[in-house]
Formats: structure tokens, sequence, C-alpha cells
């Protein structure tokens, strides 16, 4: 595990992370959007 560390950083993985966290509240919110205006 720790030359998968070396090719990628913590703070890389943590960003890749928070990109993932955002990505899907932002479809979250844009699914909503959809649903509530189909109403």
């Amino acid at each position: 595990m720790s030359d998968m560390e070396e090719k990628f950083p913590r703070a890389l993985w943590v960003r890749l992370f928070v990109y993932l966290v955002m990505g899907h509240v932002f479809a979250a919110f844009v699914y909503f959007l959809f649903e509530a205006g189909a109403r």
C-alpha cells in the first residue's frame, strides 16, 4: 500500500473524495429540481 501512497498523495485522495461527494450532491439537487418541476 505504501507504493500506492507514494504515487497518489493523501491530499489527492481527499480532493477526489470531495469531488465525488460534491458531484453526487449536485446531481441530487438537479434531480430534485426536475422532479419538483415535473409536478
